[in-house]
């Protein structure tokens, strides 16, 4: 290692633990940016000082990676080290918008925004704080997420990164959205599912580029495609639809006599690792020429995971306790990839001017997208007490009214809109198809996206949503928990999102009680248990709205609303009017609304999530009342608003929503001498009513499904009956 004078360390440089010696070559390709200035990229990818410069970007990226994670001990630099060439490669060639279904990758996605000074945007300048803010509060956490300046997506899960590439992709057009997968990932089913799905329904959204980080490691062991030949993987790919599948291999360039089908490229002579840096940046460029130009493309770089950092293979994933910067191995792997302060500043230059600027000013997730202004929903007001209506059938044409003004708009649904009362959907906005067939409304040119898989519905959906757009996500309730994932993962990047966005809205449709003869595949409602837990998050708001009324003025709301996670849950069946659009305005703001009230010698509270659980409600406030004993119904529509609001997280959401039923207004709502909840789903989601509640109070809720002939029977099995409840009720009024 060479003496470094602090004179001409660049100040970014601080922190820095390691300074090397020039690689070779330096005085001829190292002699000035090879993205000039006033340039957004290199000019040929075969350029030896554009090459050069690549390799150099490569190593920075692996020092502060590994750096990164050992100042705390933790974090994962294996994975990303693998692909170190493709990154940098990406943008030295000025592509940005750069999106990862591998969570693990996290440091040295970070240290890629760091080099181009995005991180500056969260006060981030030097490598010490760089180090000082990894796995932090309020700093870099250990997955990306949404709050961190010119990343674009969330990464946990993995199976979910194609999605944001390919709602980036389509609401970019022209624009490349590269896609890192790793070779663990892969063995998830919803990769090839969705973007197969996907690429049948656009085939002309081909500017996503899927690049596969096939380093022959999962987390703790060989990943399960190590074993595969290059010619079968490159099989896979064609097999799944890929017009071109460029594989670079490192082996190919190994001169270090490595062992096994997965190398080091960082053990090559100095010539060879150019070589490979040559290969990788030429692979890309070309890549992206073909995504950006109609065809559709992956990119895959073979090359042993943990490559230029500490360890190899499956033992480079993870940093544990000890593994710290004084250990030998990890001062010897950062001296072995240290840069001199020349070529950090060659580098830092470069990534400057890559794209035009800093990812956190450049990609398109650091701006809002422009949406069309959709007027006034055509709201149809049912007389209250009038003929019974289906509330989905009642929504589906305010959704078809969104989708004609707005063209960005979809919908998706795995299990078909007409199964759930909104076939109007379908006949207004169309199922995207290369089939036109007029029967079953659909043709090439839809909105409406119905891949069999909820993964692949709730993956599109969210995505775009939070990429700035429109949508809906249609579901059974009973099959809709195959895409909470994502789901979750997106509504969470939206608590923390630095932007304003669309929420993203779903529609629970065909509830357990609807569902009675295809017994308990189909009856699910467990589901509320998920979204109960998640409104303590402060932006998820589950509505369970009263009627065919009720769930049109819900719909509406929730399209004004930004950055929130909003679950609409209705039946099918055709049931009661019971309430007015004031009455659900009101209940949206408050929580609940009161349905009706009988006078008596005492008061028995029904609290009633659901539409078709106020059926029994009502049957027992009759009840009740021929024994003397009055009752208030209420229709709990926004359950969040009934919490106090030291419950929920709120205040630390973007977009924050600190309203909260006062307990006055609790009081006149809930307040009696007994309290029944009721719900036809899980009983957690009663929860903010039972804790602020001080009467003598039960519950009735779902416990499991069977088969039966009609929603009153599997009610009655699940103890749901008016009987019951004014039995209990008796027992609590003493």
């Amino acid at each position: 290692m060479t003496a470094v004078s602090t004179q001409s360390i660049p100040a970014f440089c601080d922190g820095i633990q390691h300074f090397g010696d020039p690689l070779p070559e330096f005085e001829a390709y190292g002699q000035a940016p090879a993205i000039a200035a006033g340039q957004t990229a290199i000019t040929a990818a075969n350029d030896p000082v554009a090459v050069y410069q690549t390799l150099l970007a490569a190593d920075a990226l692996r020092y502060l990676t590994l750096q990164m994670t050992a100042s705390k001990q933790s974090g994962h630099p294996g994975g990303f080290a693998s692909i170190a060439e493709a990154i940098a490669s990406l943008v030295m060639l000025g592509h940005k918008n750069i999106i990862t279904e591998v969570g693990h990758h996290a440091p040295g996605f970070y240290s890629n925004v760091f080099l181009d000074r995005s991180l500056e945007a969260m006060g981030i300048e030097t490598v010490a704080q760089l180090c000082d803010r990894f796995r932090e509060t309020h700093g870099l956490l250990g997955h990306l997420s949404g709050q961190i300046p010119g990343l674009l997506n969330p990464a946990g899960p993995l199976g979910q990164g194609q999605h944001f590439a390919m709602a980036g992709a389509k609401l970019h057009p022209g624009v490349l959205f590269p896609v890192t997968i790793g070779d663990g990932g892969l063995g998830e089913p919803y990769i090839m599912s969705s973007i197969g799905h996907f690429t049948t329904a656009y085939p002309s959204v081909t500017n996503f580029l899927p690049i596969l980080v096939w380093n022959g490691y999962s987390q703790e062991h060989h990943s399960m495609v190590s074993t595969q030949s290059n010619q079968t993987m490159i099989d896979y790919w064609r097999g799944n639809g890929f017009q071109e599948v460029i594989l670079v291999d490192a082996k190919d360039y190994d001169d270090a006599n490595q062992p096994g089908d997965y190398v080091d490229s960082t053990a090559f002579s100095f010539s060879q690792r150019f070589a490979f840096t040559q290969a990788v940046l030429e692979a890309t460029d070309k890549a992206a020429k073909l995504a950006l130009g109609g065809t559709l493309t992956v990119l895959i770089v073979k090359q042993l995971k943990g490559a230029g950092v500490h360890k190899r293979g499956a033992q480079s994933h993870n940093l544990y306790p000890g593994d710290s910067l004084e250990r030998d191995y990890i001062v010897s792997a950062l001296t072995a990839r240290a840069l001199t302060p020349e070529a950090w500043h060659l580098v830092r230059t470069n990534y400057e001017r890559a794209n035009g600027g800093p990812a956190a000013k450049t990609v398109v997730t650091e701006s809002v997208l422009p949406l069309p202004d959709l007027g006034p929903l055509p709201l149809n007001q049912f007389p209250v007490g009038g003929d019974k209506q289906v509330a989905t059938t009642a929504m589906g044409a305010l959704v078809g009214h969104v989708g004609q003004q707005d063209q960005q708009f979809v919908v998706t649904n795995a299990d078909g809109n007409a199964a759930s009362g909104i076939n109007n959907i379908n006949q207004a906005l169309k199922i995207i198809h290369p089939t036109t067939d007029a029967t079953y409304f659909q043709q090439p040119q839809g909105q409406v996206y119905e891949p069999l898989s909820e993964d692949a519905c709730a993956g599109l959906a969210a995505a775009q949503a939070l990429f700035g757009a429109r949508t809906l996500w249609c579901s059974y309730e009973s099959f809709a928990i195959n895409g909470l994932p994502i789901w979750q993962t997106v509504t969470q990047a939206m608590a923390e999102l630095r932007r304003p966005t669309p929420s993203t809205i779903t529609l629970f449709t065909a509830g357990a009680l609807e569902q009675g003869r295809n017994g308990w595949t189909h009856q699910r409602p467990e589901i509320e248990n998920y979204f109960a837990g998640m409104m303590r998050n402060g932006n998820v708001f589950p509505l369970f709205p009263t009627d065919a009324n009720s769930i049109q003025v819900c719909y509406d709301w929730a399209l004004t609303t930004r950055n929130k996670g909003i679950t609409i849950t209705a039946s099918k069946s055709p049931l009661p009017i019971r309430t007015t659009f004031e009455q659900t305005r009101q209940a949206l703001a408050q929580g609940a609304v009161e349905l009706a009230t009988i006078a008596g010698a005492k008061t028995v509270v029904f609290a009633v999530i659901g539409d078709m659980p106020l059926i029994p409600a009502f049957e027992a406030a009759e009840q009740l009342a021929a024994s003397g004993l009055g009752s208030r119904i209420v229709s709990v529509v926004n359950p969040r608003r009934l919490y106090r609001p030291t419950d929920v997280a709120w205040e630390a959401c973007a977009e924050a929503d600190g309203d909260f039923l006062d307990d006055a207004g609790f009081a006149q709502l809930f307040g009696g001498d007994a309290l029944i909840g009721v719900t036809g789903g899980a009983s957690a989601m009663l929860e903010p009513i039972m804790l602020r509640s001080t009467a003598p109070r039960d519950t009735f809720a779902w416990k499991r499904g069977e088969t039966t002939a009609s929603a009153a029977q599997i009610m009655a099995f699940n103890g749901i009956t008016a009987e019951n409840f004014v039995t209990r009720a008796k027992a609590l009024l003493g």
